[in-house]
Order: structure tokens, then C-alpha cells, then sequence
């Protein structure tokens, strides 16, 4: 069977990453949107990323369109936005397709590890997929819950 460190994805300026860089920390991956009702969560998530960073928390963030067209933006520009409204200094990868035939492999992955009330399918951008150190998608967040009642989940898996 696959597991997580199995994928790679390319960051914001086309750097190839494999997730086994990863191993031993406690991943949150979140598919992010910058023109979104939920873009605010960035700020949740960059604290999120502060506050346990230094203990082992990663958060990877990855761009998608796929929601009413709430990321039209370059990479470059989608990385920006994130950097000078958010003060985002947390990996965002690519713009991605998280469903569908196009979906991104890793996407593909969480979504089978854990799936969401209605099916595998994302329903909308910050879904969230929790990974514990040993790389097992422990839980999987809807995108209204907030990075600040994710906290204690993760402060449970560092």
C-alpha cells in the first residue's frame, strides 16, 4: 500500500519536494484559495505554523481553482498575496486540482485515507488532512472548521 512519503509535489517556483522530507513530523495539508470566504484562516494557519513549528508541525499549503474559480492567480502571485496579507512562511506548493480525473496524486491519497461525510470528493478550499509522524492520515477537518479548533488535535499527535 502507499503511503504518504510515497508523493512529491512542486512548491510555488517549481521545486520538486517529496513528502518523505517530512517523516517524523506531523503534517497539516490544507487546499488553500486565496479569494475564498475561509481565506482568512491563512492568519489561523500561519499561527498554527509559530506556535508548533519548533515541536514538529508542518503546514503545507496547496493553491486550488477547482471552487468557483477562487484562485485564477499565478503561483507566484497566489504566494504573494499569502506572504503580504497573511504573513504566510509555511511551504505553498502549486496550484493543484484536488478532484476529479486531473486530481493531484496526493489528493488522491488523503482523500482515500479519510473520507468526508458525503464521499472521498472535496467539497471546498481548507479541507484540511492531518498527518501523524508516522505518516498516517489521522483526520480529516471540513473547511469550516478553523485552524484554532484544530489545535488541540495536533498538540495531541507532537
Amino acid at each position: 500500500m502507499a503511503s504518504i512519503y510515497d508523493y512529491s509535489a512542486a512548491l510555488s517556483n517549481g521545486q520538486e519536494v517529496s513528502l518523505a522530507n517530512y517523516k517524523g513530523k506531523v503534517l497539516l495539508i490544507v487546499n488553500t484559495a486565496s479569494k475564498c470566504g475561509f481565506t482568512p484562516q491563512f492568519e489561523g494557519l500561519e499561527k498554527l505554523n509559530k506556535e508548533y513549528k519548533e515541536q514538529g508541525l508542518e503546514i503545507l499549503g496547496f493553491p486550488c481553482n477547482q471552487f468557483m474559480s477562487q484562485d485564477p492567480g499565478t503561483n507566484e502571485e497566489i504566494l504573494e498575496y499569502c506572504q503580504v496579507n497573511y504573513g504566510v512562511t509555511f511551504p505553498m506548493f502549486g496550484k493543484v486540482d484536488v478532484n476529479g480525473s486531473d486530481a493531484h496524486p496526493l489528493f488522491q491519497f488523503l482523500r482515500k485515507q479519510q473520507k468526508g461525510m458525503m464521499g472521498d470528493s472535496i467539497k471546498w478550499n481548507f479541507t484540511k488532512f492531518l498527518v501523524d509522524r508516522e505518516g498516517n492520515v489521522v483526520e480529516r477537518f471540513a473547511p469550516t472548521t478553523t485552524p484554532e479548533q484544530i489545535e488541540k488535535s495536533i498538540e495531541e499527535l507532537l
